[in-house]
This record gives structure tokens, C-alpha cells and sequence, in this order.
């Protein structure tokens, strides 16, 4: 009812989630090419086992191994709890997309694809369909045309925007999330995992980067206990 066609092999597949291409027909009846991200049957009980278990484990941890405590085992598994609710409601993911979308609308050097919210809810998230190559795939790049040292600088600059202009960055950045089009358009994808950062946290970071840069190490750690680490 959805969808006018609908591949029923995936075309990708991860731990929580695969990707489907359909098609969708349009108000005038043209096919329109979609990927549709469909949460794993079953997926949100064995994560409830799986944290049942971590959770189990790392309260052990802290009660009979002393040496364990300071590295906060429970806390790690509830952080990795949250980010992992947060990835399984394609709602969220959704949203994320269309922030990030936003926030490049007027660069024509990136790509994302917009959300079908018609066909999106929970556990289905459907996405404009769109085609690279993989950034790390440098052969295929270079038979392209593309020099990849120019696409090496726009990508840092790109990644820069997001954390210190916009203060909303894709966290999740392995090449796979990352394409790169025929005319050298970078394409992002899969808006699970986001980042937020607010004015102080760039403060924090530059800071770093420039003493980094000018290998000035006391006002690293300087910059650390200022900011509390």
C-alpha cells in the first residue's frame, strides 16, 4: 500500500537495521527511487536481553572487583543504553536528517537526502535515494577524476562546519556514511548517531587544536582543567 515497488533483498545491513530500495509514485504518477531503513524484526527484545546481561555484569564489576569502579562500568552501559534507544526510533533519525539538511541547504558541495515523512514512523524511516563511492575507496576516486587531496580538504572543512559553525555533527562518520558523487558532491548517511555542542564546547576545542598546532602542551592540559576534565 506504501510503496509501487519494493526490493525485497537488502541492499545493506547492520546490527539493528537493513536498507530496502522501493519505489514511490509521485501526485502524477512517476516512480520515484527511495531507501528504506526497516528496524530488525525481534531487534528491541534481544537488546533488552543483551543490557539485561551488561548490566548484570557490570554491577558485579563494581560490588567484587574494587579496580574496577573508577572506570564506571554501569555508567558506560547506561550511556551505551540511551544511544541505543536512540538509534532504534527512526523518528529521531528523521529529524536529525532534516536538521543537517538544513543546516547544508545552501552549500551545493553536500548532499543529504530528504525524508519521506509519509513513510517514516518508529521503525521505518524512508529516504530520498542517492549513489556515490565510498570516500576511502581512493582508486576508484582517482578513476573518477577526483583528486583526492582536494576532496581530503573539503571533507575536514565540511566536518569543521559542522562542529564549529553549526554546533550539530554527525557522530558517526566511518567511510561507509560517507560518498562521494561523480561531480565530487560529498553525500552523508545514516543520521542514528549525532553530536551537539554548545558555545563553551567550541571554545574548549579550539583551544586545543590551536595549542596543538603550535605544540604548546602546558595550555593543553591548561585548557583541560578549565573545562573540567
Amino acid at each position: 500500500e506504501l510503496f509501487a515497488t519494493f526490493e525485497k533483498r537488502p541492499i545493506a545491513a547492520a546490527s539493528i537495521a537493513q536498507v530496502h530500495f522501493a519505489t514511490v509514485l509521485d501526485e502524477e504518477g512517476r516512480e520515484i527511487e527511495v531507501a528504506v531503513k526497516v528496524l530488525r524484526p525481534g531487534i528491541e527484545a534481544a537488546f533488552r536481553r543483551d543490557l539485561n546481561l551488561f548490566y548484570w555484569l557490570a554491577e558485579n564489576a563494581e560490588r567484587y572487583l574494587p579496580a574496577m569502579e573508577r572506570f564506571r562500568p554501569v555508567s558506560v552501559v547506561r550511556t551505551f543504553a540511551r544511544i541505543a534507544e536512540v538509534e532504534m526510533d527512526f523518528r529521531l533519525e528523521a529529524a536529525a536528517a532534516s536538521e543537517f539538511r538544513e543546516n547544508f541547504a545552501s552549500d551545493a558541495t553536500v548532499k543529504v537526502p530528504s525524508v519521506d515523512w509519509q513513510r517514516t514512523g518508529e521503525r521505518v524511516l524512508t529516504l530520498e535515494r542517492v549513489s556515490g563511492t565510498r570516500i576511502d575507496d581512493r582508486a576508484a576516486l582517482a578513476a573518477m577524476g577526483h583528486d583526492v587531496d582536494e576532496i581530503l580538504r573539503r571533507a575536514s572543512e565540511h566536518f569543521f562546519n559542522q562542529v564549529f559553525r553549526d554546533g550539530y555533527f554527525h557522530a558517526d562518520m566511518h567511510a561507509g556514511n560517507i560518498l562521494v558523487s561523480s561531480t565530487g558532491q560529498f553525500i552523508a548517511l545514516d543520521f542514528g548517531i549525532m553530536g551537539t555542542l554548545n558555545d563553551v564546547d567550541k571554545n574548549y576545542l579550539a583551544t586545543n587544536f590551536l595549542a596543538f598546532f603550535q605544540r604548546d602542551y602546558k595550555r593543553v592540559a591548561e585548557a583541560h582543567l578549565e573545562a573540567g576534565w
